[in-house]
């Protein structure tokens, strides 16, 4: 499950009006519907500025303000206006309800919801361009009746007003939609294909409607003035300028909008994608885009799902074989087979585990054997060796593999003394005994191609388990070779004394045993 929780200051939709992604789901269709309407009215307002603007200001042509045209100017237009905005929020705002009726009955939408939540702002763009193409057929013939010579400047105008409209329509209800929109394309199957119009056509969309569409108005604006022939030459001037102001201006507000929407996504992903880099593989972003970038959200997304799956593969690995051991196997091809390394053993095994196993419950003796082994794994790794298998209540460790340790022998002596000590003191319901070898074996891969495991062969392993059996019957129950005492550092060797020479199971030769000079109190 990906987290889509972040650091403070964390916009999971790329701004704070839109809330948090785990809102609750009241306050998230308050917050849509608020944002919705007031999208819609904005959009309306914006537009109707436009045209009031162009038509008193900037057009050349009669002034359409006359005693006249009172009745159309302040009643009929106002009038449709007010209409036109009233009608244009309620059907639009109920036709997104009617779409998005899955997300306020709180139910998983199907597919077809889903798509249908990712095309309202296009539905909100039919309805508002379908209102003002009406509007702007209205007053064009009103005013074509009543002053033949205005009727190019107020359908430009009403026109021109249409598309504003229409577009901070679409802009700013894809923005007041993303929660609902991240909602759609979290439930179900994970999108594979952009699920609305590409990036293309919405950079298309922008520079229509912010250049293309403002540049081709001051194009025809300036024919008329041709056609015309009695326009001043100040008036023209004017007119270019007004026009200019306002393609600069709503062209960039237009791009403004698009950026955003377009860097939103991006954004969110670089945020997670610093947290990933910083460690925190519980990141991820909310997938609230419905073209490309949508599908890089969730692209990024599936990669966080896959590496916490790997680091869990490569943490389980590790707890069954080892870290070092997994660390080298991950590092390099895998082959079976093994190389020849002095390295240094050391053997513990637990005393009397029958007995314990038959006076105790058998949870009890798996608590008391997981707490033994702690204290095994504990001590072997901070002297530098790996555990590299458990035999039931035996533990086998080795020192200087897989990788090199520059005093083998002494780390495994110096980790014998201590955890006899340690064992002693902490897990008083059973006993050990701790062996040490050293010398030449072969460590590798041993097994077949299908299943295989890293292990250690040779006569220090052999010899480690014998001593552990003899250490059962010592004080102390640590018992050395006098060979692995003799590989170790000075300081170490120092630390051990030979005993007796004995001839273990299954040798020829006798062995020189070593126990510690004094066992350290802890």
């Amino acid at each position: 499950m990906t987290s889509e929780s972040g650091p403070r200051g964390y916009r999971p939709f790329g701004s704070f009006l839109l809330g948090a992604a785990d809102q609750q789901d009241t306050l998230l269709r308050l917050r849509v519907r608020v944002l919705l309407t007031g999208s819609l009215v904005i959009a309306n307002l914006i537009g109707a500025i436009v045209v009031v603007a162009l038509v008193t200001l900037v057009l050349p042509g009669p002034n359409v303000f006359t005693a006249d045209l009172a009745m159309v100017n302040f009643v009929v237009v106002p009038c449709y206006v007010l209409v036109a905005v009233v009608l244009g929020v309620l059907w639009g705002t109920r036709r997104a309800v009617g779409v998005l009726r899955w997300a306020f009955e709180d139910r998983d939408p199907d597919e077809r919801e889903r798509r249908a939540t990712l095309r309202v702002p296009l539905r909100l763009f039919g309805i508002q361009a379908v209102l003002w193409l009406v509007g702007t057929a209205l007053f064009t013939t009103i005013y074509a009746i009543e002053l033949p010579d205005a009727a190019f400047k107020v359908a430009f105008t009403a026109g021109f007003g249409g598309l504003v409209v229409c577009a901070n329509a679409y802009l700013l209800s894809e923005f007041a939609l993303r929660p609902l929109a991240a909602r759609a394309l979290s439930r179900g199957s994970v999108p594979r294909r952009r699920m609305v119009s590409g990036v293309t056509v919405r950079m298309l969309m922008a520079w229509g409607l912010g250049s293309g569409v403002p540049v081709t108005g001051l194009m025809i604006a300036a024919v008329f003035t041709l056609v015309r022939g009695d326009v001043p030459t100040t008036q023209l001037a004017i007119t270019i300028l007004a026009l200019g102001a306002v393609i600069l201006v709503f062209g960039c507000l237009i791009v403004v909008f698009m950026a955003r929407a377009t860097v939103a996504p991006i954004r969110s992903v670089r945020a997670a994608l610093e947290r990933v880099q910083r460690g925190d593989l519980s990141a991820g972003v909310v997938v609230f885009d419905g073209t490309e970038l949508g599908l890089l959200q969730s692209g990024f997304n599936r990669m966080v799902d896959g590496l916490r799956e790997r680091e869990l593969i490569r943490d389980l690995f590790g707890r069954h074989v080892g870290h070092e051991v997994a660390r080298d196997a991950l590092s390099r091809r895998i082959e079976l087979g093994g190389e020849v390394r002095d390295v240094a053993v050391l053997f513990v095994d637990v005393l009397g585990s029958t007995a314990l196993a038959a006076a105790r419950p058998p949870a009890e003796v798996v608590d008391v054997l997981n707490r033994f082994f702690a204290v095994v794994v504990a001590e072997v790794h901070a002297h530098g060796g790996s555990v590299n298998k458990f035999e039931g209540d035996a533990a086998l460790a080795v020192f200087g593999a897989p990788h090199d340790l520059p005093d083998a022998a002494g780390s495994a002596l110096a980790a014998a003394r201590v955890l006899s000590a340690r064992l002693a003191g902490e897990i008083t319901e059973c006993q050990a005994g701790i062996g040490v070898a050293a010398g030449p074996a072969v460590a590798g891969n041993v097994g077949a191609e299908s299943r295989f495991e890293y292990t250690v062969i040779g006569d220090p392993v052999n010899e480690a388990a014998r001593l552990t059996e003899l250490a059962k019957a010592v004080p102390g129950r640590v018992v050395a070779s006098m060979r692995a005492v003799r590989s170790a550092g000075t300081e170490e060797a120092a630390r051990w004394t030979a005993t007796d020479e004995t001839t273990l199971r299954g040798r020829a030769e006798p062995t020189l045993l070593a126990v510690p000079a004094c066992l350290p109190s802890s």
